[in-house]
């Protein structure tokens, strides 16, 4: 026996007494932050679920427009809609565009997103500041020199009078220049000088948290703010959210700005945001994804929901789970089925809600051959395994774990959709659940 051998079979032995604790996202550690319109109290931070919002791209002067947007956004499962409020008449239109939203029944919480002119759009517009749930306020646009610590805390002094939540966003886009400067001088000044991406971090984290300091000194209590600090890259946003966590107990909300369109936008900001959320930093998420022409805006809801369901935080929709395929499956049966299921549960979701609770937790397997689709059925609360090239014509079913029959023919599909309502109704029903 080789040295290499003695060193394998020695591993192997402690393995079969190793006990391995499951993967689990760590606790926030934030102070929580309710965030209300009228009865709907969305609490962010302090042991609150994640929260995803959304941001809408209409034009907010359109409120009829802004409005509907808003209502397919909170139908996706946005728990807060952010609108543009850049000039006078985006200021007047806010209070009809919650009109509109409650006569319609939609009481998701409104952003005010506010950049350079927010002091005046705030004062002079009152129902603008009351029919907004929270503020978000960039402090690298708000004035310069002298004007800039007064008009932030004429935006703070309002959220105070109307017992509003702000969200201080920083963004390493928009960054307070001046801020910078004065860091980048002093820090040339050092023996030995940090490197230029550290003083933007730096910056980033000053100007930040001496914001929230500034907010609370102004009379804004700490249970009312939110911070940010938005970058694009996925590392530096890593980077910066950590540093951050340690320095303040504020309620976090994380996005990685400007993150692009379909897969490239999906897949950065996935990795951001599940690195951050898995070490129990962020309270709040959105996705910053620019749709694709022909794209509805609700994708970047849609992707939010997958992250936070994907790491265990939060159930939305039941998952289907689906082989990829192989040369065992020329067949696209499985792949047919399996969309039809996915999309048959995501579209029924909004109402399932309330008429079957917890079958956001169900999971259906629809599989492609008899290599893993027993196996991965019966992990399932239900499932299939469809036959693959070669195999007997046949595709049993499995139901909470057991084999319940086998479906033949040509109409398996239609019949396991079938199965798939019976098996919701029954489980998760109303009437069943009182029992």
């Amino acid at each position: 026996m080789n040295d290499m051998t003695s060193v394998l079979d020695s591993n192997l032995d402690t393995l079969f007494d190793a006990h391995v604790e499951p993967a689990r996202p760590a606790a926030s550690r934030s102070r929580q932050v309710p965030v209300r319109w009228g009865s709907r109290v969305v609490t962010v931070g302090g042991g609150a679920p994640v929260r995803v919002q959304a941001m809408t791209n209409t034009d907010t002067v359109d409120a009829i427009g802004t409005a509907i947007q808003v209502k397919e956004l909170a139908i996706a499962g946005s728990e807060m809609v952010r609108i543009t409020v850049n000039t006078p008449e985006a200021a007047a239109a806010v209070p009809y565009i919650r009109e509109q939203l409650d006569r319609m029944g939609i009481d998701v919480p409104l952003i005010g997103d506010f950049h350079y002119n927010g002091h005046r759009l705030l004062a002079d517009h009152p129902a603008c500041a009351e029919a907004l749930s929270k503020y978000r306020i960039n402090p690298g646009n708000v004035g310069k020199g002298d004007k800039h610590d007064r008009q932030f805390a004429q935006m703070v002094e309002v959220a105070a009078k109307y017992d509003k939540a702000v969200r201080i966003g920083v963004n390493w886009g928009s960054l307070d220049q001046e801020l910078l400067t004065q860091m980048m001088d002093e820090n040339a000044l050092r023996a030995e000088p940090f490197e230029p991406q550290q003083i933007m971090y730096r910056a980033i984290l000053v100007s930040a948290l001496q914001s929230a300091r500034r907010a609370e000194e102004v009379g804004l209590r700490a249970d009312q703010i939110i911070l940010s600090c938005k970058m694009s890259g996925v590392q530096d946003l890593i980077s910066v959210y950590r540093a951050l966590a340690k320095r303040s107990d504020y309620a976090l909300h994380l996005g990685l700005t400007e993150a692009g369109m379909g897969t490239k936008g999906t897949v950065a900001s996935t990795a951001a945001l599940a690195v951050l959320l898995q070490e129990g930093i962020g309270d709040t998420i959105r996705v910053s994804l620019t749709p694709q022409p022909g794209e509805a805006r609700t994708q970047e809801v849609v992707v939010a929901l997958e992250i936070l369901q994907a790491l265990g935080l939060r159930s939305f929709n039941p998952s289907v789970t689906a082989c990829p395929g192989c040369g065992r499956t020329t067949s696209t049966t499985f792949q047919e089925l399996a969309k039809q299921i996915d999309d048959y549960l995501r579209a029924q979701m909004p109402v399932w809600k309330a008429k079957y609770p917890g079958v956001e937790k169900m999971k259906v397997a629809v599989m492609g051959c008899i290599v893993n689709g027993p196996g991965e059925s019966k992990h399932a609360d239900i499932g299939i395994s469809l036959p693959g090239n070669g195999e007997a014509p046949a595709a049993p079913v499995f139901i909470d774990g057991e084999k319940a029959l086998t479906l033949r023919g040509d109409n398996i599909a239609a019949e396991f959709h079938a199965l798939v309502e019976g098996y919701i109704d029954k489980r998760y029903g109303v009437a069943a659940a009182s029992h």
